[in-house]
């Protein structure tokens, strides 16, 4: 016989009241009570909009306009569920007592969505290892992989290679901007000689010279290439949909991106592990030694450094940050969390939607579908 499951939790309104003025952030679908407390710093919207929604139900913000959210965010949801509101579950916490408030139920058509994760019955066990059980979801792996959960994610067997395949975001300044600060110095004085010159390999006749004063023009083409490569990457690879029968292509997938949409506040999977990194790095280099002469594509190498690692900060920022509201980066942490929850095939863009506009995959400007 199956065992029935543990009843729910009650929680009088005078103790959901103790818990908010305790500096918790709670709020409630219909009876359903959530502790938000956790997620408010991460929130799309900032954390002083959740703040101040704490108490109060939620239901009308999920249902429909102008604060839709997407069936992601609402199974995101249903992981901060903690138990039952007693009393009217159409009043609202306040000064310890249950109010009226003018909202409305939840519709009918959510509620199968408003589901409480079973990590026993997910696809996967999540007491091993994950990266060789995604390869046999099959068919099932692009769904699975696009529903975010909000736990850490363990690739590997092996505690060492475990550990190489992580990150602490700190890391990304500390070992790339040294090497892109010697890069600049050392090629701007190379340029400064004044002996060198574009194309003398292929013909001296129509080479160019390069001075010092093309310096600043070739650092930020540098900068200005590793955005159109992040773009590139991200939607092309990061985000292509590996054949169900390939058992490798799905587990090249996760490990490449598909882990940091099922975790996105995993917090060590957030910026690329310096091992893997310094294997991408050392590729575009050589690229571009070959192409180019040594100063040229050196300074063009270094822009394109400092480009990746503002690219890994911000999607940091705009993954654990609360930038103020109307500012950019809060403007890019919404149109982020939506890539995430909503709109995984458009959005591509971290630091800035400059390429989302040149290739037309911006995100649709929806207001019911946003998540804030």
């Amino acid at each position: 016989m199956v065992p029935a499951p543990p009843p729910a939790v009650s929680f009088s309104p005078a103790e959901v009241q103790r818990r908010l003025a305790a500096g918790a952030c709670w709020v409630r679908c219909g009876a359903r009570l959530y502790d938000l407390t956790g997620f408010v710093r991460h929130h799309p919207g900032g954390e002083q909009l959740l703040r101040a929604r704490a108490g109060e139900d939620v239901s009308a913000d999920l249902d429909g306009p102008p604060h839709r959210h997407s069936a992601n965010a609402r199974r995101w949801l249903e992981q901060y569920y903690v138990g039952e509101l007693q009393g009217d579950p159409q009043g609202s916490v306040e000064n310890g007592t249950v109010t009226s408030a003018n909202t409305q139920k939840t519709d009918p058509w959510m509620e199968p969505k408003l589901k409480v994760v079973d990590w026993d019955k997910d696809l996967v066990d999540w007491r091993k290892p994950l990266l060789w059980q995604v390869g046999h979801l099959g068919e099932k792996y692009d769904e699975w992989v696009h529903q975010p959960v909000i736990r850490p994610i363990r690739l590997f067997h092996s505690d060492l290679i475990e550990a190489l395949s992580k990150s602490v975001w700190y890391s990304v300044p500390i070992i790339w901007m040294p090497l892109m600060l010697y890069l600049s110095w050392s090629h701007y004085r190379t340029l400064a000689q004044g002996n060198v010159r574009l194309f003398e390999s292929f013909s001296t006749e129509y080479s160019v010279a390069m001075p010092e004063s093309v310096f600043p023009g070739l650092f930020v083409l540098g900068m200005l290439l590793w955005s159109l490569l992040e773009y590139l990457i991200h939607r092309f690879l990061f985000h292509m949909k590996p054949p169900s029968d390939s058992h490798y292509l799905i587990m090249l997938h996760f490990i490449l991106h598909g882990q940091h949409h099922k975790a996105p506040f995993d917090e060590s999977r957030l910026v690329f592990p310096p091992v893997p990194a310094s294997l991408g790095i050392a590729f575009f280099y050589v690229i571009l030694r070959l192409l180019l002469p040594e100063a040229v594509g050196g300074t063009v190498f270094a822009g394109g450094l400092l480009g990746y690692v503002i690219y890994d900060m911000i999607h940091y920022y705009l993954h654990f940050g609360s930038p103020h509201k109307g500012s950019y980066l809060y403007n890019m942490k919404a149109h982020h969390a939506k890539h995430h929850f909503a709109h995984q095939k458009s959005g591509y863009g971290i630091s800035s939607k400059l390429w989302d506009h040149f290739f037309h995959t911006l995100i649709p400007e929806e207001p019911h579908l946003k998540m804030q």
